[in-house]
């Protein structure tokens, strides 16, 4: 039977037990490798309990830079025997089983095309430790050292981290030091190693940095100007506002006075969060939520008047499974539709769509600046994937000097002058009305805010002509919104051809990856990554230039095709589905196969790449 060997390129998944205090030792694993300077892309994936059901985490190791999920499992580290069968089920023929070998199990528990490491792990842990809970949480450091022989993982890079997690706690550092040497000096003694997949140092991590999605838009919403939030908590968004704290704690608190530059309010519910960032949007505040998509569903009637009675309002939509309570500790791309219309009549809102944390910083900050242009609600639409799980990505940047987009305020001093004020009148052709603040002139410029219908300067009326101005203007301002949000990114394949392929989001790690394999298996794709909806009109061109384009979503029903089906009104035959929505994130396998299958039913009696040259001519 012959091993798989690669070297800085393969996968390994370690099974656990939640609440056993294995996340942080696997964060270690992949920390270390990273320290390396080889790429990483490690996922958690966890139960919605708070302990005792099966948790994962699968780090990617890939020199060649690939960030997204491949598919497949090259080593599992088994952990836990509730999920025992499906675990070695998923290892690649070839691969790696490592496993606590103090209880032996039965032939029938193994397979005879995978590389079985047992070690006993539970054994050597009850010999050094008395304490039950240390048994358990020096076990996890016990098979991260051992890991560190079999693959050639530096002991040094380990203990370095060791160092700054436990700065001031040498007693801590001592004791994990100690598991990481046991675990070492076993696997040295009594294992065949290294192994067929290792770790050799490279260089290829350069200057990006390793950081969440909701750590990175809450630090976008600080430095895009946000001075409020409302929240309630609710997987997985809650850590955006918790990081927004801690940086506001660091960056908005006066050095003079100790008073702090902002507010942030845990609400009693998802209603009341939204409503109080609504009044503060009102009030000239730049204000944000973070939630996820039952948030949303609360949400929806304050997000209507705010769309309606034109209010900046910015709403950070970290997605989950769903409908209902759902999968909330799983990922999709399922709330785009509920986002994109939310609230009841006839309304459309402003979506971007990041792809990583560094998206996230500047989508963000650029959602602020957009709500107060458009004077309306504006959704970040990232997901747990993205949101939860540390990527490397591009370093942060902020230009010196940029302001703020705060649009159209009128001041005290236009007012003084003359200038006509009315609210909601479209004097420059774009749909965007004039505001005034709370509080700019002592007479002037004041109106009623109000959810109902108005004419042109905010006084109530009932007249279909009112109302037909009002909600035609607000489709001119959604026009208007295509030219300002950010523009989708077009990579051309390498030879001309008549399929394309649409995607956004999360999926695009995995995307770049099945492009590639796409090509080498002679089916070139033309590719665009939609940014934001309201969609710019270099969608619909992209889209009538091929005569196939595939839509790329994690979703079972399609939104985003729906989506452009709707708003731009092509032919629903020319978009072709490819939806992946089982809560785990998508995999570049997966892309790559349903393409392939795909091409293939479209010219059936041909090879894929027969398949690819037909469509081509």
């Amino acid at each position: 039977m012959k091993a798989i060997e690669a070297i800085n390129d393969f996968v390994v998944k370690f099974a656990n037990v939640n609440g056993s205090g294995s996340a942080s030792a696997n964060e270690l694993f992949a920390k270390a490798i990273l320290r390396m300077g080889v790429p990483v892309s490690p996922r958690n994936i966890f139960p919605s309990n708070i302990q005792g059901l099966p948790t994962w985490y699968e780090v990617r190791v890939s020199e060649a830079g690939w960030l997204g999920r491949r598919g497949g499992i090259d080593m599992m580290v088994a952990m836990n025997p509730q999920t025992w069968d499906a675990d070695v089920a998923e290892i690649e023929p070839g691969g790696y089983l490592f496993h606590d070998s103090t209880r032996p199990l039965p032939p029938s528990k193994f397979r005879p095309d995978i590389h079985v490491i047992g070690m006993p792990l539970t054994e050597i842990c009850n010999a050094v430790y008395n304490d039950p809970r240390q048994r358990q949480l020096f076990k996890n450091i016990v098979y991260v050292g051992a890991l560190s022989v079999l693959l050639e993982i530096d002991p040094q890079v380990i203990e370095k981290l060791f160092g700054e997690q436990y700065r001031g706690k040498e007693k801590l550092l001592a004791s994990n030091v100690q598991a990481l040497h046991l675990g070492r000096d076993f696997a040295r003694e009594h294992l065949k190693w290294p192994l067929g997949i290792r770790v050799r140092r490279a260089d290829q991590v350069g200057d990006r940095i390793f950081i969440d999605g909701n750590s990175a838009a809450a630090l976008g919403c600080v430095y895009g100007g946000a001075t409020v939030a409302a929240w309630y908590p609710i997987t997985p968004s809650s850590s955006v506002a918790e990081a927004f704290q801690k940086y506001c704690g660091k960056y908005r608190v006066d050095p003079a006075t100790g008073q702090n530059r902002f507010a942030i309010v845990q609400a009693e519910d998802e209603i009341a969060s939204i409503g109080m960032v609504v009044g503060a949007g009102w009030n000239g505040a730049r204000a944000f939520t973070a939630t996820s998509g039952p948030g949303v569903s609360l949400m929806t009637e304050f997000i209507g008047l705010a769309y309606f009675a034109e209010i900046p309002v910015t709403i950070i939509d970290v997605q989950r499974g769903g409908p209902s309570t759902g999968m909330p500790t799983r990922t999709q791309q399922a709330d785009l539709l509920a986002c994109a219309y939310a609230s009841h009549g006839d309304t459309k809102h402003v979506l971007l769509l990041p792809e990583d944390p560094h998206e996230c910083f500047e989508h963000a900050a650029a959602a602020l600046d957009l709500a107060d242009r458009l004077q309306t609600p504006v959704f970040v639409m990232t997901d747990l994937d993205i949101g939860m799980n540390q990527r490397l990505c591009k370093p942060f940047a902020w230009e010196e000097g940029r302001r703020y987009d705060r649009g159209k305020v009128m001041t005290a001093q236009e007012l003084e002058a003359g200038r006509d004020f009315g609210r909601y009148k479209d004097v420059d052709g774009d749909g965007i009305p004039w505001r005034t603040l709370p509080g700019t002139h002592p007479t002037k410029g004041s109106y009623f805010t109000r959810g109902t219908t108005r004419d042109p300067y905010a006084r109530y009326s009932e007249r279909g002509p009112d109302y037909i101005y009002n909600v035609e203007r607000l489709l001119r301002k959604f026009r208007t919104a295509a030219t300002l949000v950010p523009q989708p990114l077009l990579r051309i394949a390498s030879q001309p051809t008549r399929l394309g392929v649409l995607y956004f989001g999360s999926t695009s790690p995995a995307m770049a990856e099945a492009l590639v394999a796409l090509e080498e298996e002679g089916i070139h794709l033309d590719a665009m990554r939609l940014r934001a909806f309201p969609f710019p009109d270099s969608v619909a061109q992209f889209i009538a230039a091929h005569d196939k384009v595939f839509v790329v979503e994690q979703n079972r029903d399609a939104q985003m095709r729906n989506l452009l089906v709707n708003e731009l009104e092509v032919d629903p035959a020319r978009l072709v589905k490819v939806l992946h929505f089982d809560g785990t994130p998508i995999t570049a396998r997966f892309i790559t196969a349903a393409i392939l299958k795909q091409v293939e039913a479209m010219a059936p009696r041909a090879r894929p790449r027969a398949a690819a040259q037909e469509l081509l001519k």
